[in-house]
């Protein structure tokens, strides 16, 4: 896989937006920031059509690409699976209707992205591993993309963060030098049909 050029600050980019759905706390981010949304009390439909409504807010002066992170399969008798699955469902209607581009990122590849491996903390006890992997991927938005996430939604700024970052990287415009052993990530992704900077 050949290295996109880096681009330098203020050249035009496309904008992609990252997206870490969550019924507790939606990861939404850029370029440059992340925002986590918290419903608080709401339940059940309001709480749905509130989390719809951020996402609409984020990407309501357009988006050349929406990343969102797909399901974790492992997880899937998780407490409120069912509507997680209806909140991915309602926000990527709501991007096909406003014929706005998406992508869709496993955990796994989001992960590799940001680390180089699926499995970055498997060194460490079992009890410990997703702790300590949320916080290496929050490690490299931090470090390597400087944004910021701070606060009780930290880690869901992190994954949106990583996943708009791959956006830009599939597109051409990575913001920052990225190693193919995290870049074969890209490979993985059924991409929609856009024509990469890279391939022009």
């Amino acid at each position: 896989m050949t290295l996109p050029s880096v681009q330098k600050k203020g050249e035009w980019q496309p904008r992609v937006v990252g997206l870490d759905l969550s019924l507790t706390s939606t990861g939404i981010a850029g370029t440059d920031w992340a925002r986590a949304y918290r419903p608080g009390r709401r339940r059940s439909h309001e709480r749905l059509d509130w989390l719809v409504a951020a996402v609409a807010l984020s990407v309501k002066d357009g988006a050349d690409l929406v990343v969102v992170e797909g399901a974790a399969y492992a997880q899937g008798g998780q407490a409120g699976h069912h509507e997680l699955a209806g909140l991915w469902w309602l926000v990527t209607q709501y991007l096909w209707r406003h014929r706005i581009p998406y992508a869709v990122v496993t955990p796994h590849g989001r992960t590799i992205y940001a680390t180089g491996r699926a499995n970055p903390a498997q060194d460490f006890p079992r009890k410990d591993r997703a702790r300590i992997a949320k916080g290496m991927v929050r490690s490299v938005a931090v470090e390597r993309y400087g944004v910021p996430c701070e606060g009780p939604g930290r880690y869901d700024q992190a994954d949106a963060t990583i996943l708009a970052a791959m956006g830009l990287d599939w597109l051409g415009y990575p913001t920052v030098p990225v190693p193919d052993s995290h870049r074969r990530a890209l490979e993985a992704v059924r991409w929609p049909d856009l024509i990469p900077a890279a391939a022009n």
